[in-house]
């Protein structure tokens, strides 16, 4: 059976951390601010970046950095999980983008580099559905019970339920779609903004799911998996208290990574709850998730392969 957390992460050190407008497009999270020049803007987001590699390695977890090359300039390269996903039977996916300027953060030297420690057995490349405007952002768009072979998401311009199917198929999951939306309306642009996967628990906004019928699917499928279900609302989504990432240390204890506004937007219950679980570790990177709109979860490539 396979592990949902793992002890090893990949994090991509910023070089040219950015407000990127093309992919605010569809990202909601964003905010730009003429208030904050761009060298103080990558400067800051540099600054947490490493304050966060520098927590995560005091709690004995391995994080492997990797320094994002100055050209072609990558606003979004500190976001790694969206381009490439590692998996435990050796298998690397490489994943077709919605936003052109953050097609050039796939990198097979990365890979290559990862494959110095790491067996790496199969390739599946699907960045070839970027001509037919077809796209799904890993582990943004989709959210995996490793052990059950269950991947959930919500569909999107950046999800495309074919496509998302056929990496189903690929990887021998069984995919449980479903629509949310935010509080506007529109299309959420991740799922991995409104729900949060751990061994045995989920966090997750359901009040996104509109209709019924997926609703309850939805929670029949987790309850039927042994998760116990934590609610968060729409405003603690807006504090990326969705954007978490269920991890282990080398020993195997478990720990909830997630922002220090994600942190904040809990209310007493639910970090009681998922004490219950893991103990939850927080980071301040109010720069990277203000002008970037991604969080802690975004930040973090799971490496669930093996050593060599």
């Amino acid at each position: 059976m396979e592990k949902q957390t793992t002890a090893q992460i990949m994090m991509i050190r910023p070089a040219a951390f950015a407000y990127n407008a093309e992919t605010a497009e569809n990202n909601s999270f964003q905010i730009k601010d003429a208030n904050d020049s761009p060298e103080d803007i990558k400067s800051r987001a540099i600054r947490e970046f490493d304050q966060m590699v520098h927590a995560l390695r005091s709690k004995n977890i391995d994080v492997i950095v990797i320094e994002d090359g100055a050209a072609p300039a990558k606003p979004d390269a500190v976001f790694p999980n969206n381009w490439v996903s590692f998996h435990q039977d050796g298998t690397v996916v490489t994943y077709p983008m919605f936003a052109e300027s953050r097609r050039n953060e796939r990198s097979e030297n990365i890979i290559d580099q990862i494959g110095k420690d790491y067996m790496i057995t199969q390739r599946i490349r699907l960045e070839g559905e970027e001509e037919h405007h077809r796209f799904l952002e890993g582990t943004g768009s989709m959210i995996l019970d490793r052990p059950h072979k269950i991947v959930y998401a919500c569909l999107s311009p950046r999800t495309d339920h074919d496509l998302l199917e056929e990496w189903s198929y690929k990887m021998g999951y069984t995919a449980v779609v479903f629509d949310a939306v935010d509080e506007a309306g529109e299309a959420v642009y991740h799922t991995n903004v409104i729900m949060a996967l751990g061994q045995d628990f989920v966090v997750i906004c359901l009040e996104a799911v509109k209709d019924s019928f997926e609703q309850q699917a939805l929670i029949e499928t987790l309850e039927d998996t042994g998760k116990e279900i934590i609610e968060i609302s729409f405003q603690q989504v807006l504090s990326f208290a969705g954007n978490m990432l269920a991890i282990n240390d080398k020993a195997g204890k478990p720990y909830l990574a997630m922002s220090e506004q994600a942190y904040k937007s809990l209310g007493k219950d639910q970090i009681e709850q998922l004490e219950q679980y893991a103990e939850i570790i927080n980071f301040p990177i109010y720069t990277i998730e203000k002008y970037g709109g991604g969080s802690v979860r975004c930040m973090m490539a799971e490496v669930f392969l093996s050593s060599k």
